[in-house]
């Protein structure tokens, strides 16, 4: 199947006097336009971590809070991701947003958020998805539908007429930027590509513009 589908990109442009040293500001900056955009999972990023043979693994989740100038998500510890997190300590994000023509690529380390954030963030979270992380063993083998149903069924009998609490083994993870990438896409191909390199044993930022 041959493919030649192309958009030629115009809607913005991006100078270093934008980034500046706070790379952080403009991540912000652009989450919250995607968010005011009112386009569909405006979080939405592309999770990337290595499993134990070096393989690359990509998925999409949701970007929770940005405090403290990390990425916070959440998920099960025992899933594929949070394996691959546990095993390295490292992630990449990637960000891309159509409507504005924007890109962002973040490199980075990875820990547990506390117990307590923990526990406030599922608190937060619909009942159904609540029943769901106690239903799930995540990235597992499931013999068919009908099994997934029947565990949460079982959980939802569990925790009928009382609230569901947060399970062990599912919590948050903040990632910590040692690198951000941010890509604007411009007419003929000439993409804005400024990469922002935390300095080392530093809390400054040094600032490099790439060939598109």
């Amino acid at each position: 199947m041959s493919l030649h589908s192309r958009t030629d990109y115009t809607k913005g442009a991006l100078d270093e006097s934008a980034v500046a040293e706070e790379p952080w500001a403009l991540l912000e900056q652009w989450v919250k336009e995607a968010v005011d955009a009112g386009i569909s999972d405006p979080t939405a990023f592309t999770l990337n971590t290595l499993d134990a043979e070096g393989f690359p693994h990509g998925r999409i989740v949701l970007l929770r809070d940005t405090r403290d100038e990390q990425l916070v998500f959440y998920t099960n510890y025992l899933s594929e991701k949070g394996q691959d997190v546990e095993r390295l300590g490292k992630a990449g994000a990637t960000f891309f947003w159509p409507h504005a023509e924007r890109q962002i690529r973040v490199r980075g380390t990875v820990a547990r958020v506390s117990e307590a954030e923990s526990d406030i963030y599922f608190a937060s979270r619909p009942r159904g998805s609540q029943l769901g992380a106690w239903s799930s063993q995540q990235s597992t083998e499931a013999v068919n539908r009908k099994q997934l149903e029947s565990q949460f069924d079982a959980e939802s009998a569990r925790f009928e007429g009382r609230d569901v609490p947060r399970p062990p083994h599912w919590g948050g993870y903040a990632i910590t930027p040692e690198v951000i990438e941010f890509w604007q896409g411009r007419a003929s191909r000439m993409h804005d590509r400024i990469v922002c390199r935390r300095k080392e044993g530093e809390s400054t930022w040094g600032t490099v513009r790439l060939q598109p």
